[in-house]
């Protein structure tokens, strides 16, 4: 068993496959992948993605707004505790900071980011957490919003084994991408050797970062097998015994129970 712990359902072009999120996940299945989290990215597409994945119990939700969305309108504490409260919604996020693109919007991101911290604290479920280009800032404003008291991931991992330790120390886990599978990503397979086994978990964040030896094309939830491969490649490990781990992990921490799709 493989679980998709990131993708992005609704940014999928649905149109390649066929019978539409019905093919999506089939295929998934087809490659030992039963469970996945849709991950919210704004609030005004919400409802759409809730729709979207209503008929398929094997899909959770997050509710949250990326910190790279710079059109999006601002959340609410409200909306979001709100949104947290709906059923199938296990996470708040994804939340977080992204410096690389949004210099001019350091200061928003990090009001937004703490108050999805204060939303997940205020409900008891976890964060998702993006940081690019803002190291420092992240891990001191998880430490100075209590934000080891919700828990969470910080996906998509693209820092040094440094970062990975603080955020391990605040509780939070470390989720891989297909970046990992990459000849020059030295950095992050260093940590992926390192990081304790239950803590970490894998993902795709379809439909972007499709791993090797997909690389360039659209991803999808079933490419996170190849994800699984590497880190066991990386761990000398046997892929069944990441596959339990992540698995185990991702059912730990977002509170899901893991039953046959």
């Amino acid at each position: 068993m493989l679980v998709d712990s990131h993708c992005h359902l609704d940014r999928l072009d649905l149109d390649r496959f066929a019978g539409g999120l019905a093919g999506v996940l089939a295929a998934a299945s087809a490659g030992g992948v039963t469970h996945l989290l849709s991950v919210a990215t704004e609030l005004e597409s919400w409802p759409a993605l809730a729709r979207l994945t209503e008929p398929y119990p094997q899909v959770a939700l997050s509710a949250g707004v990326h910190p790279g969305e710079e059109g999006a309108r601002a959340p609410t504490l409200a909306e979001l505790t709100a949104l947290g409260r709906e059923l199938r919604v296990v996470a708040i996020g994804e939340t977080g900071l992204d410096y690389h693109y949004g210099r001019d919007s350091q200061a928003r991101q990090r009001a937004w980011f703490r108050l999805h911290i204060a939303a997940a604290r205020e409900l008891g479920k976890p964060l998702i957490v993006h940081t690019r280009d803002a190291r420092a800032d992240t891990i001191g404003i998880l430490r100075e919003e209590g934000a080891a008291e919700a828990g969470g991931v910080l996906h998509c991992f693209t820092e040094d084994w440094a970062m990975a330790e603080q955020a391990l120390e605040l509780g939070f886990y470390i989720s891989f991408s297909g970046i990992v599978t990459f000849k020059n990503a030295s950095q992050i397979q260093e940590v992926a050797r390192k990081v304790p086994a239950d803590r970490m978990l894998v993902e795709t964040d379809s439909p972007y970062l499709a791993p090797v030896p997909h690389r360039g094309k659209p991803n999808q939830p079933a490419w996170v097998r190849p994800v699984a491969e590497c880190v066991a490649r990386l761990r000398g490990e046997p892929l069944e015994r990441v596959a339990a781990a992540t698995s185990a992990n991702y059912s730990r921490l977002f509170g899901v129970a893991l039953e046959p799709a």
